[in-house]
């Protein structure tokens, strides 16, 4: 194909990259890394509160990072997994659609290009052109309809592993002084403040939240949790060995 001076027109640069927002890895890998730090440092406040022993502080917060880690992923698993098995059934019923209601369907999606502006007689042979090809239109209609790629369905180990991963390495931060047979509270406090604040920062890149703000918001909202728990501790004020 050429233009109008006789040239073979150049391939569409690509002047922009999206990053991947949909491969079943973010959500669990940020929600999991954040949910480690914050639960666990106030568990770990939370017993400490309550005059508790180093090596009591300790055995709870390692119990915390072991049985949040596995709980976390458990969830996700089923989650996602559930997810996708309740998309899989709509799309048998796209599928089962497309074969016995064929020219319903292409009406039907002809209407969503009408309904955004497209020329009703130039939307029905798009309608009709994409649906010549039965993978193609369950594509489409998948999309338009249910607003999923089913050739792109989250996967439910990646999810149960990414945040099992991720909340284990956000539980041990406050923990580590700890390990290292630490007395006080503060240094785990400063430890996790510290990751809170970068934590939330770093999350900013998958965002269009300045870093600054994520990274004060997480660290708010995490020393408030511990602070809570820390209070709560403290009305019980008993000495373990």
């Amino acid at each position: 194909m050429t233009d109008h001076a006789g040239t073979k027109p150049a391939d569409a640069e690509i002047h922009h990259q999206h990053r991947d927002v949909s491969g079943g890895w973010l959500r669990p890998t940020v929600f999991g890394s954040m949910d480690g730090l914050v639960s666990n440092f106030a568990l770990i406040a939370g017993v400490a509160g309550a005059s508790a022993s180093s090596s009591a502080v300790a055995l709870a917060g390692l119990a915390g990072l072991v049985g949040g880690a596995f709980s976390m992923a458990t969830g996700e698993y089923v989650s996602v997994q559930s997810q996708n098995e309740s998309t899989r059934s709509e799309l048998d019923v796209e599928r089962h659609e497309l074969v016995h209601n064929a020219e319903a369907e292409i009406a039907e999606l002809a209407q969503i290009y009408v309904a955004r502006g497209v020329d009703a007689d130039l939307a029905h042979a798009v309608a009709r052109q994409l649906s010549a090809d039965p993978d193609q239109a369950l594509q489409v209609h998948a999309q338009e309809e249910l607003g999923v790629d089913p050739r792109a369905l989250p996967s439910p180990r990646t999810a149960a592993t990414s945040s099992l991963l991720a909340f284990g390495v956000g539980a041990l931060i406050p923990l580590l002084p700890y390990l290292f047979s630490a007395r006080s509270l503060w240094v785990s406090a400063v430890l996790a403040a510290v990751a809170l604040f970068v934590a939330g920062a770093v999350t900013s890149r998958f965002t269009a939240r300045n870093w600054l703000y994520s990274g004060v918001r997480q660290l708010v909202l995490g020393v408030a949790a511990a602070a809570v728990t820390y209070g709560v501790g403290t009305l019980f004020h008993v000495a373990a060995g």
